[in-house]
């Protein structure tokens, strides 16, 4: 094979991509219905179904406009040399070869963020203001903005100049030292992420006493579940839509309710979404994820080590002499259709988790109370009920609302 195969591959595999996914957006658009829906009648009522007509309609829009010039930026980088013409600017600028590869990164993360800013302005600003999503003010997304590129450069920078590093003194030992070194750092964030990266951009105030901590003890006695942080967090500050997440192993477990959410909802439905959220716990679903992202990033570690230094992949994308961060990228263009698989594979395991997480919610008599709550959750965000069955298959962490509703009543029955 050569230079010219392998850059007619990353085309194709580009190319594949990109008609795949407009295809699975078209698909879904043609789920979509004017009129309110029959199994839809008792969840939207037909005011609040035209706006979330509306409001899908708008989306689809924006991101097939910002999917085009997605593509048609990197199809001309590809074929005119862009990315071989930022690594000669690297390369001009140091001779150190990891300084180079922060450099290009550093280039192209910066001429990225620059092109969607203005998508980004027109989806906060236009497009949730409009459906009345909308909270954050300029001086918060202008601050949102610089915050991630301080936190990419101050954490991912040292962590990639590490893992170069390590490539160029490890040798073929490389994947297993770099594995060691991302493994490392997941399981970090993953303990961690909420009590150091989240108050850079959100407020998080234990839950005061009252009927809600109450309830929510009452639950956690019940279920034999020891938790001591129950955090709410200034969600709205942004927007009006309502979440909450569990974050952390063992002693730096933590549950995170959004104040939209305890705005949205009764007591007895909060406590339901907790009970939720207890059960990814209690089924050990977050220790599993986190197993399962460090056995992925091993595999991905290896094959990356076996191919990062061949010229075959720097010679693709117009670069003759090959180097750490031409390769990986290079790689990354090429591991997408693995990564694909591998998404499909995890999104099936995470839709078979939130219905055990249900079923765990049900089985304390809060079955009810969830599907309010994922009612009311779904309709106030104005989300899609109807979706194509293919577009949840490939795209879908979360099974459909509908689905999750009937599984509850059918546990309920089965528990009877």
């Amino acid at each position: 094979m050569n230079a010219e195969t392998m850059f007619t591959i990353i085309i194709a595999i580009l190319v594949a991509q990109f008609v795949f996914d407009q295809w699975m957006e078209y698909l879904n658009k043609s789920r979509w219905r004017a009129e309110l829906p029959k199994e839809l009648e008792g969840i939207y009522d037909a005011e609040k179904y035209t706006k979330q007509h509306e409001y899908r309609k708008a989306n689809y829009g924006f991101s097939i406009i910002n999917d085009l010039l997605s593509f048609a930026l990197i199809m001309l980088f590809l074929f005119f040399g862009g990315f071989a013409l930022v690594n000669c600017w690297a390369m001009q600028l140091s001779d150190n070869a990891i300084v180079q590869s922060l450099l290009f990164f550093a280039i192209l993360g910066l001429g990225s963020s620059l092109l969607n800013l203005p998508f980004g302005i027109y989806g906060t600003f236009v497009i949730e203001e409009r459906f009345g999503f909308n909270k954050t003010t300029p001086k918060i997304f202008i601050l949102d903005m610089f915050k991630s590129m301080l936190l990419s450069v101050l954490i991912g920078g040292p962590l990639l100049a590490l893992i170069m590093w390590i490539y160029a003194v490890a040798g073929s030992y490389f994947w297993l030292y770099a594995w060691i070194v991302s493994s490392g750092f997941m399981i970090f964030m993953t303990m961690f992420y909420t009590s150091l990266i989240l108050p850079l951009f959100n407020k998080q105030t234990p839950l005061e006493e009252g009927e809600l901590r109450q309830a929510i003890e009452a639950f956690s006695k019940e279920a034999g579940f020891t938790l001591d942080n129950i955090f709410v967090m200034d969600g709205s500050k942004r927007s009006t839509k309502a979440n909450a997440f569990f974050s952390g192993l063992g002693a730096r477990k933590r549950i995170v309710l959004y104040d939209t959410l305890i705005n949205d909802l009764e007591t007895q439905e909060i406590v339901a979404v907790l009970a939720h959220e207890v059960g990814h716990y209690k089924l050990k679903h977050t220790l599993w994820g986190t197993i399962t992202s460090v056995v992925q990033t091993g595999v991905l570690l290896f094959v990356f080590g076996l191919v990062v230094g061949s010229p075959l992949l720097s010679q693709a994308l117009g670069v003759n002499e090959p180097n750490f961060h031409i390769g990986m990228l290079a790689f990354g263009l090429l591991y997408s259709p693995v990564s694909f698989v591998t998404g499909i594979l995890m999104s099936l395991v995470s839709r078979k988790n939130e219905y055990a997480a249900d079923a765990f919610a049900a089985g304390f008599r809060l079955g009810e109370s969830l599907i309010k709550s994922l009612k009311t959750i779904s309709v106030n965000a104005l989300s899609n009920l109807t979706p194509h069955p293919l577009y949840v298959f490939f795209h879908y962490s979360h099974p459909p609302l509908l689905e999750r509703i009937k599984a509850i009543q059918n546990f309920k029955q089965t528990a009877d």
